[in-house]
């Protein structure tokens, strides 16, 4: 309590009626990366008390939906459920609140507490990966995503994953961030589903060369670079690790050249 009331952010929250500082992470955030812009539809996971719903709200204007486990107090024009979050009953909830799909999904949940760090950063990705697959089932093509994770051991294999769902991806601490927390927040923008998967085997047409010198085919627009290729290649390729906007194939067999 005494540090919350020398906090600048804290005062700054009481006084101008938002519930909680955290809503000047996200003005921050949205500042430098434009995440929701005017007349998207919005979905904040884990939303209580509703700091980033009143931000959301002011920055959209449009349909604004908020899920907790706790209830949160009515803000208005803003839709509020009362679920969790990691439970797949929740998604329904969650389609029909919004009455399509979202252009942006936010996430500053955070697990109880225990005091053991290696516990703590273990749940707050369990509870991150869960925003991850909400954002998989109800994001629009190209949509946006920002999400509070724990640093530790797994966060740069969590960044990847969110990479391979977008085609920008990075991690940021906004200045509205304590000194001393642990926290950082990953944004993805560009919401896609890449047409391939690791593991995949197919024929692919070399089209071009990256700025690395590897040759490159498309599948639906997406590239897959080919170290070892040339254009007018034709291989059969696997697929390996899939990262912002391609993947990256390895040859497995190589037929008559173009």
């Amino acid at each position: 309590m005494a540090r919350d009331q020398k906090d600048y952010f804290y005062r700054k929250a009481k006084a101008e009626g938002y519930r909680a500082r955290s809503a000047f992470k996200l003005q921050q955030i949205n500042q430098r990366f434009r995440l929701i812009r005017r007349g998207d539809a919005v979905l904040d996971l884990g939303a209580a008390p509703g700091g980033w719903l009143q931000v959301a709200k002011e920055i959209s204007g449009g349909r604004v939906v908020g899920v907790d486990l706790l209830a949160i107090e009515p803000i208005d024009g803003v839709t509020t459920i009362k679920a969790d979050i990691t439970a797949p009953e929740t998604l329904e909830l969650i389609v029909e609140a919004l009455g399509g799909k979202a252009d942006v999904v936010i996430c500053d949940a955070a697990p109880n507490l225990s005091g053991n760090w290696t516990l703590d950063h273990a749940r707050s990705i369990d509870l991150s990966r869960s925003a991850l697959r909400v954002a998989e089932s109800v994001l629009k093509p190209g949509g946006n995503f920002l999400v509070k994770v724990f640093q530790g051991d797994t966060f740069l294999d969590y960044l990847s994953e969110v990479r391979v769902r977008f085609r920008r991806a990075q991690s940021h601490s906004p200045a509205a961030s304590r000194k001393e927390s642990a926290e950082m927040y990953v944004v993805g923008q560009g919401f896609f589903i890449p047409p391939v998967k690791a593991g995949d085997v197919l024929e692919l047409l070399i089209v071009g060369v990256g700025k690395s010198g590897d040759g490159f085919g498309e599948v639906e627009g997406f590239r897959i670079f080919v170290p070892g290729s040339g254009v007018g290649d034709r291989l059969r390729v696997r697929i390996g690790p899939i990262r912002s906007g391609h993947a990256v194939g390895t040859i497995e067999g190589r037929e008559a050249a173009l």
